[in-house]
């Protein structure tokens, strides 16, 4: 499986990796001029360790390299995590690369995200932040009709602008943002993944990118069953 497909039009897709769970254990062994060339239980117990004190530099020798194609709401919270990667304990700015499509450049038709009626939730009783249980599915009708509508008459005016030959990053200040669909490459070191796993697939993040981030997981964890377990293991439990 190199592929998922998340909410109504995205996905992610696996590209590329590097490496495997002995790709970790034999970056902490260089120190004594040693290599593992098949996995064994001594391994799991040195992936453990590594896991349980910190130890996360042989984490960083392992890659994976992702296209995602997401909602822009999605694709900024995720960002947070490249900005991030560069002011983690022990890390540097190779943690992580984005590369992402421009309306700067294309003028392919925009694709939005359009949630169905039974996907608008309530705004939550105790927080200033998340969601809430699913809305009345009356009430959700109405919001889904009134996105719709919303999104068309930007696309129309986008469309207006650049047939009146209005420059295409300036056109696109007509389209509803947030929603609107964007692709990009995102390479990351198996921690830095962990790390987004970590935190986007609890129960209190936006239920969007919680999707999304099980669709990494499911791609991730068949090629690093051992290390990417443990690294989510104890990150949860000191979260």
């Amino acid at each position: 499986m190199t592929l998922v497909d998340v909410l109504d039009k995205g996905y992610v897709r696996l590209v590329n990796h590097m490496g495997s769970d002995l790709t970790v254990v034999n970056a902490a062994r260089v120190s004594y001029a040693k290599e593992s060339t098949e996995w064994s239980e001594k391994d799991l117990r040195l992936i453990r360790f590594l896991a349980r004190e910190g130890h996360t530099s042989p984490f960083r020798h392992v890659m994976l390299q992702f296209e995602i194609y997401a909602p822009l709401m999605v694709a900024r919270q995720w960002w947070k995590y490249v900005v991030g990667s560069s002011h983690m304990e022990g890390t540097g700015d190779s943690l992580e690369a984005w590369n992402e499509s421009s309306r700067r450049y294309i003028t392919e038709e925009p694709i939005f995200y359009i949630p169905n009626p039974g996907e608008w939730r309530e705004k939550p009783e105790n927080s200033k932040q998340g969601s809430g249980q699913a809305i009345e599915a009356e009430s959700g009708k109405d919001y889904t009709k009134k996105l719709m509508d919303y999104v068309e008459a930007g696309v129309q005016k986008y469309e207006e602008a650049l047939a009146d030959g209005i420059c295409a990053e300036q056109a696109r200040l007509f389209l509803p943002a947030y929603g609107m669909y964007v692709r990009w490459y995102w390479t990351a070191s198996l921690q830095s993944v962990s790390h987004f796993l970590s935190q986007r697939l609890e129960h209190d993040a936006q239920k969007e990118i919680q999707l999304y981030a099980n669709a990494v997981l499911q791609l991730s964890m068949p090629l690093f069953p051992n290390a990417l377990a443990e690294l989510k293991v104890h990150t949860n439990e000191d979260e």
